[in-house]
């Protein structure tokens, strides 16, 4: 390496994707590592090379590899044949797309724009800093579904909380790149939504798209493409094109009979595609025969413009193709054009029937169609592309639409489209299996599914056919960390059930797929929704439930809304609820469950009651609990047990909500994947890690938060997965896995707009503290700054602010400063210190009181012992306040091995230093080990 720092070559892997600005989560998808590696190798470079942070280390990259700054190689396809000519087309095309930032190739299909295209953007790679990109929109049918093809080429997924066009424009904000959008013609509509949005947010990205007419957005610049050259003195490409084809297939020519080539290319307009497809018969037809069969009366299209008529040069070149071809070769391609991604024969075999129409619809035998489907590429009619399950074919775009029209012409195109319907039907059905490779078959397949779906939605005979489909794509997209188009296709399924009670089950899935995003407006939206479908299928008690859960959503996810229902608006869905219920078990269970959140405010929501009654509310949350049990539904149970365990910890009882909080995830660890069981558990792990800290139990909440930073749905959002982990790793003083997982944290945030989430508060006061202890100043203001930026709430100044001001400057020695910060008893400040932070306020109250010489230290020490009794960490924190109050060295040194059993080497270490002598140099060595900075010793004013 250039710096003589020795980097691994999975280190150098990495740092070659940080210097493109991937995220972690996209290098852990390039590397097919988990997360975890990546930010363990992120870490080990920041130390390696001393950089301060993610965007320093960027920096470094070109430097640290000991070469010039790189380039990430462009994702362009691999053509399979060379380019030929077309010198000042691409020196036009270049400087157009250096001077503006949106350009459109324009011309009609097999004028080779693709091509073109591709050829100008291989030689721009090295302008573009973080590359170049390239999306086939061709399978694309639906103008929704831009955003997720450009994510897909980009290797992005989804952020919960946005849309895909959100995650995609925040992933390119900063970025220099160029994306290529081609084939655009048939979703004009939604590229140009698409662009203004990332045209207007992403200034350093430039856009080069193909299509056959203009997208009309801001700022576009048309390149009309034009023919090959047809000159026959000097140079001609088209001429060259089609000897560079025809010399391909072993059939090289002469010179001299550059003339008759010229003539039949002038004939051909000289439109590439046809060129291709003519050079391709020369083998079988000679120069002789290729002219005689362009000179035969063709069906051909009349009138229009000079760019309709080189489309009728492609359309003729074409039809004198497929009229060569043998019966069976035509009936072949006309079929398999249904398929709208790279297709394997044995897909092929169970859409293509030879006898289609007929009385004969045999499945056609593998071998035969085979060897069908290699006929048609050799006469440049399909193209052979790589595939995860073999040797697969396509169709460019313009042969595909040409095979579609004759499938119309011959009367087959619903019978083809029914069996491909049907083929994609049952790939669903394979899939719902996952194993290792369920990725790549899914990806594989996606398209077809999506365009089946799309022909069938809106064919009233096919409706059971397309809720069918409907539902398996909300499943196994779902699967696959595409949440928007998951609940998408979940509340398409519910307009296309024949059965309202199937359309209430869509859109209850819908709706927890929503809450897997963090969008509580369409959890809310979409219970109602499902509510109004159970209604007209008379299911009384699943109406009362589902009424009931959104008037518990509005309450238990208050702070995932943009427009929060109002408290009146949730009791008046809990009174129709209760009154739908009757005696039917999952509903009273959802009516009490509604009560505990709506009434009471077990969840602690913005719009609930400033007091809570306490025991009325855990009185409610056990009948919830107790109800919900009856029903036999764990993920109901998992709920009231929230509630539950949101009751005692306004009780102020840390053990019994960590004990419900560990309920809950023994309920539901053994459940399959779902949208619900996936909301449930996500929820759940963050309740249990929060409760075990609250409870002093940091092992546990360690793991648990481990588990949550690892989830596979938080892969995108890595702020979300990791806020929880950092907080434990800052309370435990482990230095080094804090600066592993800020830069994760800030990374992700960054890239998701830097929200203002409450949940992220603890995290970043967290980090801001360990930097202080490291006296890392400059470190310290940037999360100080970060915390300014996600707000300063009340439980930020009596709560986790607090407690983490505390531990900063109880390790500066300043004791009276902390006893200051905690001025307040606990009861003036009790909501915000309840939950995690009552025993840790508790127990760094008391030993700032001791350390401050506070006149009623005795007191505090006496009453915090009963109050922390059973806590390891603030029970250890207590009894060596004790200890120091009292003189006794040896109880002193024995709070040490509790906090090394409880899995806080920070605080055993301060005791050590706490005990002088030659115990604090060994305390010291320890805290050096861990990255602090010397604790200075403890002083009153």
């Amino acid at each position: 390496m250039g710096t003589g720092v020795e980097i691994s070559p999975r280190e150098a892997e990495v740092l070659e994707l940080v210097g493109a600005h991937l995220s972690n989560a996209e290098i852990a998808a390039r590397l097919c590592v988990s997360v975890r590696t990546v930010e363990s190798h992120v870490s080990s470079l920041l130390r390696k090379l001393r950089a301060p942070d993610r965007r320093a280390l960027a920096r470094r990259a070109p430097e640290a590899a000991g070469a010039a700054p790189s380039h990430p190689a462009p994702v362009l396809p691999a053509p399979l044949t060379s380019f030929v000519g077309r010198v000042s087309e691409r020196a036009e095309l270049t400087e157009m797309i250096k001077a503006h930032r949106q350009v459109t190739a324009v011309g009609p299909g097999g004028v080779g724009k693709t091509r073109l295209a591709l050829a100008v953007v291989a030689e721009a790679v090295g302008e573009y800093s973080d590359g170049v990109w390239f999306v086939d929109l061709v399978p694309v049918t639906d103008s929704g579904m831009i955003a997720t093809a450009v994510a897909g080429a980009v290797g992005l997924g989804e952020q919960p909380g946005r849309d895909m066009t959100d995650s995609v424009v925040a992933a390119l904000a900063d970025r220099h790149v160029l994306l290529v959008l081609d084939n655009c013609e048939h979703v004009t509509e939604g590229v140009a939504l698409f662009l203004e949005r990332l045209l207007a947010t992403c200034p350093r990205v430039t856009v080069l798209a193909t299509s056959r007419a203009r997208l009309m957005v801001p700022f576009e610049r048309i390149y009309p493409v034009p023919p090959l050259s047809l000159a026959v003195d000097g140079e001609s490409d088209a001429v060259a094109l089609f000897m560079e084809r025809a010399a391909a297939v072993g059939w090289p020519l002469d010179p001299p009979l550059r003339d008759q080539i010229a003539a039949i290319c002038a004939r051909l307009d000289g439109m590439a595609l046809a060129i291709e497809l003519a050079a391709a018969r020369y083998p079988t037809l000679g120069l002789d025969g290729i002219t005689a069969a362009l000179s035969h009366p063709l069906r051909m299209l009349t009138g229009g413009s000079r760019a309709d008529e080189r489309h009728r040069s492609v359309r003729a070149a074409l039809d004198w193709s497929h009229a060569l071809l043998e019966p069976a070769d035509r009936a072949l391609l006309r079929q398999v054009s249904v398929f709208m991604a790279p297709f394997t024969a044995a897909a092929a075999a169970e859409v293509v029937r030879f006898g289609a129409g007929t009385v004969d619809e045999s499945t056609v035998d593998e071998g035969i169609v085979a060897d069908g489907l290699a006929r048609l590429a050799e006469q440049s009619l399909l193209v052979v592309a790589a595939s995860p399950a073999g040797t697969a074919y396509r169709a460019l775009e313009t042969i595909r639409q040409y095979g579609t029209e004759r499938l119309a012409e011959a009367g087959e195109l619903a019978d083809a489209r029914s069996r491909h319907l049907r083929w994609c039907l049952t790939q669903a059905a394979g899939l719902t299996v996952v194993r290792a490779d369920w990725r790549a078959r899914f990806d594989l397949v996606a398209d077809d599914l999506r365009a089946a779906l799309a022909w069938a939605a809106d064919r009233p005979e096919r409706r059971a056919d397309a809720y069918e489909l409907a539902r398996h794509l909300a499943e196994l997209t779902f699967t696959r960390h595409l949440t928007g188009e998951s609940q998408r296709r979940y509340e398409q399924a519910a307009e296309l059930a024949g059965d309202p009670a199937d359309s209430a089950s869509m859109l209850r899935q819908a709706a927890a797929v929503a809450g897997c995003r963090t969008i509580g407006d369409d959890m809310y939206r979409l219970r109602r929704s499902a509510a109004d479908a159970a209604r007209r299928s008379g299911d009384d008690a699943g109406a009362a439930t589902d009424l009931a859960t959104a008037a518990t959503v509005a309450f238990r996810f208050s702070t995932t809304f943009v427009r929060l229902p109002s408290r009146e608006e949730a009791l008046a869905l809990v009174g129709e609820a209760r009154e739908r219920a009757g005696d039917d078990p999952a509903a009273r269970a959802a009516v009490a469950l509604a009560e505990a959140g709506v009434l009471t405010d077990a969840f602690g929501a913005a719009q609930g009651p400033s007091e809570n009654e306490v025991p009325e509310t855990i009185a409610r949350a056990e009948r919830a609990v107790e109800l919900a049990r009856r029903s036999g539904d764990p993920l109901a149970e998992s709920a009231a047990l929230d509630a539950l365990t949101g009751a005692l910890s306004w009780a102020g009882d840390a053990f019994g909500a960590a004990g419900t909080a560990r309920r809950r995830i023994t309920l539901l660890s053994s459940l399959p994947i779902s949208p619900s069981g996936t909301h449930e558990l996500i929820d759940a792990l963050a309740m249990v890690t929060e409760a075990g800290l609250g409870a002093g139990d940091v092992p546990g909440a360690r793991r648990w938060a481990r588990r949550l930073a690892d989830h596979p749905s938080l892969a995108e959002v890595g702020h979300r997965a990791t806020c929880r982990l950092l907080m434990v790793d800052a309370l435990a003083g482990d230095v080094g896995e804090v600066l592993t997982g800020s830069v994760r944290f800030l990374d992700a945030w960054r890239r998701a707009g830097s929200p203002a989430r409450s949940l992220l508060r603890p995290a970043a006061a967290g980090v801001a503290m360990i930097h202080g202890m490291r006296d890392d100043r400059k470190a310290r203001r940037e999360w100080q700054e970060i915390l300014g930026q996600l707000g300063t709430p009340l439980e930020g100044a009596y709560g986790y602010g607090a407690v983490f001001d505390a531990l900063l400057l109880l390790h500066r020695g300043q004791a009276p400063e902390a006893l200051e910060r905690m001025a307040p008893e606990a009861g003036q400040v009790w909501k915000w210190v309840t939950w995690i932070w009552h025993h840790w306020y508790v127990a760094l109250r008391t030993e700032a009181a001791v350390l401050a010489g506070s006149p009623d230290a005795r007191d505090r020490l006496d009453e915090a012992r009963t109050i922390v009794a059973g806590n390891p960490v603030a029970g250890a924190i207590v009894e060596r306040a004790g200890a120091l109050f009292d003189g006794e060295q040896e109880a002193l040194l024995a709070t040490a091995d509790a906090f090394d059993a409880a899995g806080c080497r920070y605080q055993s270490a301060r005791t050590m230093v706490l005990a002088g002598g030659e115990h604090a140099e060994r305390g010291e060595a320890v805290l050096a080990g861990l990255g602090f900075a010397p604790m200075a010793p403890a002083r009153n004013r």
